[in-house]
């Protein structure tokens, strides 16, 4: 499964992502994962939400730029070399990353890692075809 990821661009200035999250904690949106990339005018903060349909409805009405864009949400167990066993997976099958972080959520055994890769069908297949978990919402 793919799952939607809100891309928001940001100006680099104090208190825009503290902005970002007031809007959706008032709208009672939840953070699943968050990331945040940046240069020196402008960031790019990736979040993965409770609704994402409600996030980007109440950040629009804020006046926040955003983008959607369709990433990978893979389960993977909390042992030793399970993060490295996925990449070399994508790499075998020639799937670029082109980047990935780590969500909010873990179990005793398990986690969520975002993948934004460059043609999510066939990462996905490659995935569902060697056992991996991915979800749609978490």
């Amino acid at each position: 499964m793919k799952m939607k990821q809100i891309s928001i661009f940001l100006e680099n200035s104090t208190g825009r992502i503290a902005e970002v999250t007031r809007v959706l904690k008032e709208a009672g949106v939840n953070l699943r994962a968050i990331s945040i990339a940046d240069t020196a005018d402008f960031g790019i903060l990736r979040l993965i939400t409770s609704d994402s349909d409600k996030t980007l409805d109440v950040l629009k009405k804020a006046n926040f730029t955003t983008r959607t864009t369709e990433v990978l949400a893979v389960k993977i167990p909390d042992v030793v070399g399970s993060l490295h066993d996925v990449m070399l997976l994508f790499q075998k099958n020639n799937i670029n990353i082109e980047y990935l972080y780590a969500s909010f959520e873990m179990t005793k055994d398990s986690t969520i890692i975002i993948f934004k890769v460059e043609d999510a069908d066939t990462g996905l297949k490659f995935l569902k075809d060697n056992g991996y978990e991915t979800v749609d919402s978490f």
